[in-house]
């Protein structure tokens, strides 16, 4: 009796240590099922969307709205649970959390799930999924890149005009 209320007590402690402890410590339903719960959702990116804004930039970007920001860092952070919903493993994604549970795939998933163990990923396996990686998500956000670039050439007038605004706000 005396050695389960010392665990007791040293469990309050320490904190939440198991997934079951931390869901029920964070009030956060569906984090025991697996990741991609909370912090996958839309929610969560708008709330890391609205913080980022509300943190680093008190004001507007010359040539760019607080809305467009928003925009920017919203589409950042969701696109992890999207590019998750995209991968061969796990349960799913809970894009709705916490208001519904329910994991979601997309129903093309051409991206290999990494594996969590450090050995497994120093392995095959992990070979695999960087390969896998830079097909599906790096080589595309190289070439938009490239093309946002590209673009920037062809249009100099844009890019000039948004340059110039931000010089005349620095003096």
């Amino acid at each position: 009796m005396e050695r389960s209320a010392s665990r007791s007590r040293r469990n309050r402690i320490r904190g939440p240590t198991t997934r079951t402890q931390k869901g029920i410590f964070f009030g956060i339903s569906g984090f025991t099922r697996s990741d991609r719960g909370f912090t996958h959702s839309l929610l969560f990116a708008g709330v890391i969307a609205t913080l980022a804004l509300v943190a680093g930039f008190p004001r507007a970007l010359p040539g760019l709205s607080r809305g467009w920001l928003w925009l920017y860092f919203f589409l950042a952070t969701a696109s992890h649970g999207i590019l998750d919903a995209m991968t061969n493993g796990g349960l799913g994604v809970a894009f709705f959390s916490p208001f519904d549970n329910t994991r979601y795939f997309f129903p093309w998933r051409p991206i290999l799930v990494s594996p969590i163990s450090l050995t497994r990923f120093f392995s095959e396996r992990g070979v695999a999924v960087m390969q896998s990686e830079l097909i599906w998500i790096w080589i595309p956000a190289g070439l938009l890149a490239l093309l946002t670039l590209a673009l920037r050439r062809v249009f100099p007038q844009v890019s000039t005009e948004s340059e110039n605004q931000c010089e005349k706000t620095r003096e």
